[in-house]
């Protein structure tokens, strides 16, 4: 048997020299992985809605040291992908890490009385088929520098059972059925996994939770609190980095160990 090279345990999380792509970057989970990855050594392209502040988001970056990169992306709009991974190309050589963090849906508002077959399509569209456009675009790369990690977020409606959930919620059990079988596609040179918020405190909770729900919440969560964004970008960097080398096609659910829902 071999003897086993341990690595010192910086090398395990150093991204030093890597780019890393992080959509809907510029708030909230986005911008607390963009950060981390940033701390970790990563050059950091931050694609946003909102380059205002995707620029902002840039400038906290770049006090660790790296180099940032915002632009505006629309990630329903295909043209706008294909100039985002030609100009991150451009600007850094290549692309090591996507974030395929941006998405959303009618998550909580999905009476199916009262909802049409658009609605469900736009959950899939933001949610399912986005996140396989760009990573089809940017693995060619990946495989190019020896190094990929495709990471994509998800969440426990995926799991959960829930009213007026069904397109939203269907569209992330989607995703993480995907990433098990885009792993069996991308590797060897490229580890595809998703991570899943529990309810975390983002602009998105804040604006539907209520002392009631946070309480209803915090009953059936064994780690008494809910979550902060650099909860679920601690997941990001564990999967973006080396220590996970030997990992692909799993979700992991980041949720204090509970079950919160809405309703």
């Amino acid at each position: 048997m071999q003897d086993f090279q341990y690595k010192a345990f910086n090398e395990l999380f150093d991204l030093s020299g890597k780019t890393a792509i992080v959509t809907g970057g510029a708030n909230g989970i986005g911008k607390a992985t963009a950060l981390r990855l940033a701390q970790a050594g990563a050059n950091i392209v931050i694609a946003d809605l909102k380059l205002e502040d995707a620029k902002a988001a840039v400038k906290d970056i770049e006090e660790y040291g790296v180099r940032g990169f915002a632009i505006e992306c629309n990630i329903l709009k295909d043209d706008d992908l294909v100039n985002m991974v030609e100009k991150v190309v451009a600007e850094f050589g290549s692309i090591n890490i996507l974030i395929n963090n941006a998405g959303g849906g009618g998550g909580g508002r999905e009476n199916p009385t009262k909802i049409s077959v658009d609605d469900i399509r736009r959950d899939f569209e933001l949610n399912v088929f986005s996140g396989w456009r760009l990573s089809q675009l940017c693995v060619p790369h990946m495989k190019k520098s020896g190094y990929g990690s495709i990471v994509f977020t998800t969440s426990m409606s995926s799991i959960n059972k829930s009213p007026n959930m069904s397109g939203y919620a269907g569209s992330k059990a989607a995703v993480n059925h995907m990433v098990a079988n885009l792993a069996h596609d991308f590797g060897p040179e490229v580890r595809v996994n998703a991570v899943g918020p529990g309810a975390t405190r983002t602009a998105a909770l804040e604006s539907v939770l209520t002392p009631e729900i946070e309480e209803r919440m915090l009953s059936h969560t064994p780690i008494q609190r809910l979550g902060e964004a650099d909860d679920i970008a601690g997941a990001m960097l564990y999967f973006a980095s080396p220590v996970s080398t030997w990992v692909s096609g799993q979700t992991i659910f980041v949720n204090g160990v509970g079950v919160q829902t809405l309703d």
